[in-house]
């Protein structure tokens, strides 16, 4: 973890990589993230996404297509509740 994220927001539950979708917001950006379900019924799996809204610390730089390492924390407004720990390089997960 960086020592913004940190000092700033104690990240808790889940954390998870994403693909920066938006950046057009101040402070905030949009990451979406894919996953499989298994559909009983077919046997098969389909592909789903979900897309929430994080908290970007002033010390991370992110553009459109960044893969970012995102964390769950304390609710921060209405929409955000999630915050960017770190970025990732070119599939670097741990």
């Amino acid at each position: 973890m960086t020592e913004a994220t940190q000092t700033e927001y104690p990240v808790r539950g889940g954390e998870f990589v994403g693909e920066v979708e938006s950046t057009k917001m101040q402070k905030s950006a949009t990451v979406r993230w894919e996953y499989s379900e298994h559909v009983p019924k077919y046997e098969r799996y389909e592909r789903r996404n979900t897309k929430i809204t994080v908290h970007v610390p002033e010390d991370i730089e992110l553009e459109e297509g960044d893969q970012v390492k995102v964390g769950e924390t304390r609710p921060i407004s209405k929409t955000k509740s999630h915050i960017v720990i770190e970025k990732v390089e070119n599939g670097e997960t741990e």
